[in-house]
């Protein structure tokens, strides 16, 4: 595969990361989450809300 998928894939786990944190979420648990399920977990991140 090309290394810009991984780099792609990597920046998203980061990205997600700092997206939880700002829902008082766990950024170092979504970022593995992340990198297992990729742009479901950001709508995951998004669409759920914390109670």
């Amino acid at each position: 595969m090309d290394n810009g998928f991984y780099v792609g894939w990597g920046t998203l786990a980061l990205i997600n990361a700092g997206l939880a944190q700002g829902k008082n979420r766990s950024g170092l648990n979504w970022f593995f989450i992340s990198l297992l399920i990729g742009p479901l977990a950001t709508l995951f991140i998004v669409v759920w809300d914390k109670k």
